[in-house]
């Protein structure tokens, strides 16, 4: 079975990953992208709570390490409560304090397997769509399965390898300039660039930014309007649409 057989067309929560092991943390982060939800990744508490105050991560749940240097334990829980309604899971490898896990909503000891991590997220309620997939829409996939199958059927691993390689260079600098257009005003260049996301992104299978290239390509500036207020919302869904594209090719090419 491939790697990208996972149910990323599910509405699953927006979940914030705060861990200062980095392989812990990119074992997680793998196992809940490649399960369909969109995850955010901090190695320390200062980085989360930086995330959540520039408006780029907007999480519906929060697993958080127990022990980590700096800010931590209940001093971060309390940091993180008073910027977030988000619903938190302790995580840790040993017994963490009771005053710890009473104030959270939630506790797993390390290791835990994907199904128990699923089981726990999901005990906090009805899932939550991608804030910018139209209502009665499923959310679309990461990295559509059938279009690098049939890509690994016409080329050689290396070439593929190239396509998805270049695509992700070009993304990196399509979304800064995203940033600044969305900054200064400039409506045709945010249409432009995202004309050019859609249509490539869709070429190579990615939907997930494919379907935000085409929001973009769209969105209207106009007083009054919904979408002016949602560039913050656009933007952490092209920054969490890209970490999950880039993780799923990290699965699909490793180094």
């Amino acid at each position: 079975m491939s790697m990208l057989d996972f149910h990323a067309h599910l509405l699953l929560p927006r979940v914030l990953l705060i861990d200062d092991d980095l392989v812990s943390r990119e074992v997680l982060a793998t196992v809940l992208t490649l399960s369909g939800y969109t995850v955010h990744t901090a190695a320390d508490g200062p980085s989360a709570l930086a995330l959540i105050d520039r408006h780029e991560c907007d999480p519906e749940v929060i697993l958080m390490d127990t022990q980590m240097p700096g800010l931590s334990g209940i001093s971060l829980i309390e940091e993180l409560r008073a910027r977030n309604r988000a619903k938190i899971l302790a995580i840790s490898g040993s017994s963490a304090p009771d005053a710890v896990v009473g104030a959270c909503d939630g506790f797993l000891l390390k290791p835990f397997g994907s199904d128990g991590l699923r089981q726990a997220l999901e005990k906090f309620g009805p899932p939550a769509r991608l804030s910018t997939t139209p209502e009665g829409e499923e959310d679309p996939p990461v990295l559509k399965p059938e279009i690098l199958t049939q890509f690994r059927q016409t080329m050689t691993e290396a070439k593929v390898r190239e396509i998805y390689t270049a695509m992700v260079d070009d993304l990196k600098t399509r979304i800064n300039d995203v940033e600044a257009a969305f900054e200064s005003l400039r409506l045709a260049d945010v249409h432009r660039i995202g004309h050019s996301i859609k249509g490539g992104c869709a070429m190579a299978g990615a939907a997930q930014m494919a379907r935000l290239g085409a929001l973009l390509e769209t969105i209207t500036f106009e007083p009054g309007s919904d979408q002016v207020d949602n560039r913050a919302r656009v933007l952490r869904d092209l920054h969490a649409a890209f970490s999950n594209l880039e993780r799923i090719l990290m699965v699909e090419f490793p180094a």
